[in-house]
């Protein structure tokens, strides 16, 4: 990220004294914050493949790759925390640090939400995964739009991308659980359904603000 970004989502978790300790650890040994955001394309990368080989695999060991992909979500998530403020808090941000936070956020987002669909292993699963990868990029899209309208950048929910991502953990955690009776299909499922109406949702109330922003000058 730059050194003075032109938004930041809101995160408690920036207060809390772990985070700041890990972001100085990293500062004090320069690591670049653009690495740390291709990073999280890494980790996200690794808990899509967790997800696409678990209808390959025995019951029990399933439920070690739904907890292999939840543990990648979370050490994403770290990854867009620890960036931004490696970068504007240890002042070690680049000019093209808007472009690696961007970018590996876009593809992440769909590369942790479309595998579900095909781990779940149940009919709609593969549309309602491609559905809720579409609308997570257009709410990001929308959010940016009004950025490039003058507008402050819009993070509300209720599927933002923390929002998404603690459904997916959460899910794949209740996956891991009734993987032994089989249900681990319908939980992701499910989980589906709530990122799709959730982020449907959270794309049109980004829109309206924009709008009500802009006839209201």
């Amino acid at each position: 990220m730059p050194s003075t970004p032109t938004a930041r989502r809101p995160l408690k978790t920036r207060d809390t004294a772990w985070a700041r300790g890990l972001a100085r650890w990293l500062v004090d040994r320069r690591v670049a914050p653009n690495h740390i955001s291709l990073m999280s394309l890494v980790f996200a990368a690794l808990g899509a493949a967790a997800m696409l080989l678990s209808p390959t695999v025995p019951p029990g060991m399933r439920a070690g790759l739904y907890l292999a992909a939840a543990a990648c979500i979370q050490l994403r998530l770290l990854c867009n925390l620890l960036d931004g403020m490696v970068a504007v808090e240890g002042g070690l941000g680049s000019r093209s640090g808007e472009v690696y936070n961007e970018i590996p956020d876009r593809i992440a987002d769909p590369l942790l939400i479309v595998p579900v669909g095909y781990a779940c292993g149940l009919a709609w699963g593969p549309e309602l995964a491609w559905t809720a990868g579409l609308l997570a990029l257009l709410t990001a899209y929308i959010r940016a739009l009004g950025g490039t309208l003058g507008l402050p950048q819009n993070f509300q929910g209720p599927m933002a991308k923390p929002h998404r991502m603690a459904a997916l953990t959460t899910g794949l955690l209740g996956a891991a659980l009734v993987s032994p009776w089989g249900l681990d299909g319908v939980v992701l499922l499910l989980v589906l359904i709530l990122i799709v109406l959730g982020t449907g949702l959270t794309a049109v109330r980004r829109t309206r603000s924009i709008l009500d922003a802009l006839e209201a000058r």
